[in-house]
């Protein structure tokens, strides 16, 4: 009959899904041992399978353990589960038994680094670099720790001298903060039902904004033209009058007329594209 014994730390063991151990497992030895004897095996046997499957089942605690450590940051449990479980599956089949190392010792650093690059390749809604990600989490506990010791929320200074920073990479880290949340574009702008989303606060293309540059560089170049063309492309453009009314006035002919217009949009097309 195999010995027995409460667990006291993070070795594997029967959890209860809060983190703290329940009840009597089989102790840390027989799983090392079970592991010294899969090393033996030929990968693609039967035995090695079954052998496989009870280690890492055996160990299933040892990861919901670790999991729960990265509880309530804003990651569903069960998807810590999963990626605790899959890191033990990946540790049980990298751990070499006759280094000398225990198994526990080799499993819990991998795992919990498995944990903290989940969080921070995944759980960012937008990616900003690792060092302002690692940053950004060391500001999160100095802000609780700060509140408590000064009765305050600290401010940008303050987190500066105590993580021994400068105040511009603070507000560096405090704006890449904001990049691990985003919101819908159709949450309400003002917190109620039937307000405004925030989508609606979000302009739209201005179709005259290509002709922005156009509009500008275009009254320099009208006051190069003649005074006369000048006269008829304000009359048939700004007066909306027709070239049969221009004729009329200036006493030319349309035909005239028809000709000076073209003679000008020419010459202002030509500057306009040497611009």
């Amino acid at each position: 009959m195999q010995e027995e014994h409460a667990v006291t730390g993070p070795s594997p063991a029967g959890n209860d899904g809060s983190g703290r151990f329940s009840g009597r497992v089989r102790d840390e030895n027989s799983s090392e041992g079970m592991l010294a004897q899969l090393s033996k095996l030929d990968p693609d046997s039967v035995q090695f399978a079954r052998l496989r499957a009870r280690i890492i089942e055996d160990l299933l605690p040892l990861a919901t353990h670790l999991a729960n450590r990265f509880r309530n940051r804003g990651e569903p449990f069960d998807d810590l589960a999963q990626v605790a479980n899959l890191a033990l599956i990946k540790a049980t089949d990298g751990f070499d038994p006759f280094r000398g190392v225990s198994f526990s010792s080799y499993a819990v650093p991998f795992i919990a680094g498995e944990l903290k690059r989940h969080f921070r390749d995944k759980t960012w809604h937008v990616r900003v670099p690792r060092r302002l990600q690692e940053l950004s989490l060391q500001i999160n506990r100095a802000t609780d720790e700060l509140t408590q010791q000064l009765g305050r929320s600290p401010t940008v200074a303050d987190l500066a001298r105590h993580l021994d920073i400068g105040e511009e990479e603070t507000i560096e880290a405090l704006e890449a903060a904001g990049a691990y949340h985003s919101l819908s574009l159709d949450a309400p702008a003002g917190g109620e039902e039937g307000a405004s989303t925030l989508g609606d606060l979000i302009g739209t293309d201005d179709a005259e904004l290509a002709g922005v540059d156009a509009r500008v560089a275009l009254p320099p170049l009208l006051a190069t033209l003649p005074s006369r063309e000048q006269r008829i492309l304000a009359m048939r453009f700004f007066g909306n009058m027709t070239q049969s009314q221009i004729a009329a006035e200036l006493g030319i002919s349309q035909m005239h007329v028809s000709r000076l217009i073209t003679k000008a949009l020419t010459t202002l097309r030509h500057a306009l594209l040497d611009e």
